[in-house]
């Protein structure tokens, strides 16, 4: 018996899978789709954004290199911000506090590219990968839950469903799963395009919609507000697909050949927890909501990194009363921020005048320093603050990336997924660290006016202030 089950080999699955194979725990990791390899998942249909905080969840395992190299990218590139419901913003505009360390930024990657990577820092892990294995049932039997796919059955200690927007996980345990009906249908395609010149480059809203078509390939993107209409349940054919770009286009463009098309909807729901007894839901499979922004595949990097240690802790029978009960109240408002900031987009692209009276109010707004580094904040995952019941600015928050005296960054201290104490001061904490917290003394370049920081695993300041030891050990003692 495994003492976790992972339902889903995308890169949620897969980053969970290797934060718990970090910390020593026995993984198996199921997936419906037997071949890793798919032109859903190349560039460019496979293209995605990891934004800040994803960039710097990579980097604190030790994996930006790899993540850089897979992505074609040599180094991170120049700050993007993206766009707001297809309005662009200013990259010049965003006023970003200075924070010690380096400054980590998003960048354009591919699902193959972060799959492969996380897929094999896991199997480095121990954690075992089974492809073509399509889940039927989950069941729960006291101090265990079984796997099944077909007529054959997979126990675990515990189980996490990792399975998408359709999970078979979260109805097989009886999830709830709540939200709003879609007011559109998206679509994605690679196609050949007759006089594709008439298709402005980039994100263009139109008094009908939105595409998007990215230079130098036939990658097309729609948004028809047709309210949900069609969806996956039938594949788009090239006559369908060349009406709607040409309402939406507002051009006689012509689709010559269509090569691969999906479909999708601003369908947004949400579990209504994320954990029924001895099953628990990350990513898609826990919530589901429009592409715009680029969200999802970021929401779910944050569920498996906050999930990955408190769940590995559990196993191991080393974590404090309470502490996996801490992943629903932590996680379960980001997701609802992310559904409504999705649905915020999709009114503000609603075709007709009062859509369009929100569209000049946010193009003001993003036309100001404040409005672009708020939207820069949200869509970045910098905003993101636990209550963790401290008023210290930096409780709650991910850690700046301190760097010590002697050049240790506390990067490089989050490496091996433990907790990690900083102490700024004369080493009087050093008693307070254990095997699960890792110690480190000196003079930071800028303590932000703290004199210790107690880091939780997943990069978030559980506790900062003086270097009082009564005063750490009560924090660590919460977390650890």
């Amino acid at each position: 018996m495994h003492d976790v089950v992972i339902v889903g080999a995308g890169p949620v699955g897969l980053f969970l899978a290797g934060e718990l194979g970090l910390a020593g725990c026995s993984v198996l990791v199921l997936e419906r789709d037997a071949d890793a390899s798919s032109p859903w998942k190349a560039m460019p249909l496979g293209m995605r954004g990891l934004n800040a905080g994803s960039v710097e969840a990579f980097y604190r395992r030790g994996m930006l290199p790899s993540l850089l190299d897979a992505s074609g990218l040599g180094e991170l590139p120049p700050r993007s911000v993206s766009h707001f419901a297809g309005l662009m913003l200013d990259p010049a505009d965003v006023a970003v506090d200075e924070r010690p360390g380096p400054a980590l930024e998003g960048i354009m990657t591919s699902l193959e590219a972060v799959g492969s990577v996380l897929a094999e820092r896991a199997v480095e892990l121990g954690v075992e990968i089974r492809r073509g294995v399509t889940v039927t049932g989950v069941v729960q039997a006291g101090d265990r839950v079984v796997v099944r796919a077909g007529d054959d059955e997979y126990p675990a200690r515990w189980v996490v469903g990792c399975d998408g927007g359709r999970s078979t996980v979260r109805a097989a345990a009886g999830f709830a799963f709540t939200g709003t009906e879609p007011q559109l249908t998206g679509y994605l395609m690679l196609a050949t395009i007759a006089e594709k010149e008439k298709l402005s480059p980039g994100f263009t809203l139109t008094p009908t919609g939105m595409y998007i078509r990215p230079p130098g390939n036939g990658y097309v993107g729609l948004m028809d507000f047709d309210g949900g209409a069609f969806d996956r349940s039938r594949p788009p054919s090239r006559d369908h697909l060349q009406a709607v770009l040409r309402r939406v286009s507002g051009t006689g463009v012509t689709l010559s050949e269509v090569h691969l098309a999906s479909s999708f909807t601003d369908r947004a729901m949400q579990a209504t927890t994320y954990r029924r007894g001895r099953v628990l839901l990350a990513g898609d499979a826990a919530h589901i909501h429009s592409p715009l922004g680029g969200q999802g595949l970021n929401l779910g990097l944050g569920d498996a990194m906050n999930l990955g240690w408190k769940l590995a802790a559990t196993v191991r029978g080393t974590a404090p009363d309470g502490l996996l009960d801490t992943y629903t109240p932590e996680r379960h408002p980001v997701g609802a921020r992310v559904l409504d900031w999705s649905r915020a987009q999709v009114a503000v692209m609603r075709p007709g005048p009062h859509a369009a009276a929100l569209q000049a109010l946010i193009r003001d707004l993003l036309g100001t320093r404040d409005g672009t580094t708020y939207v820069y904040e949200r869509t970045a995952g910098t905003s993101i603050r636990y209550d963790l019941g401290q008023d210290h600015p930096l409780a709650g928050r991910t850690a700046p990336d301190f760097r010590l005296v002697d050049g240790t960054r506390l990067g490089d201290l989050l490496q091996a997924g433990r907790g990690v104490l900083l102490d700024f001061g004369p080493g009087r904490l050093r008693g307070v660290a254990d095997d699960r917290i890792r110690y480190a003394t000196g003079t930071a370049g800028d303590g932000l006016g703290a004199g210790a920081v107690l880091v939780r695993p997943d990069g978030v300041v559980a506790w900062a202030g003086e270097d009082d030891p009564d005063a750490v050990r009560r924090a660590a003692a919460e977390w650890f």
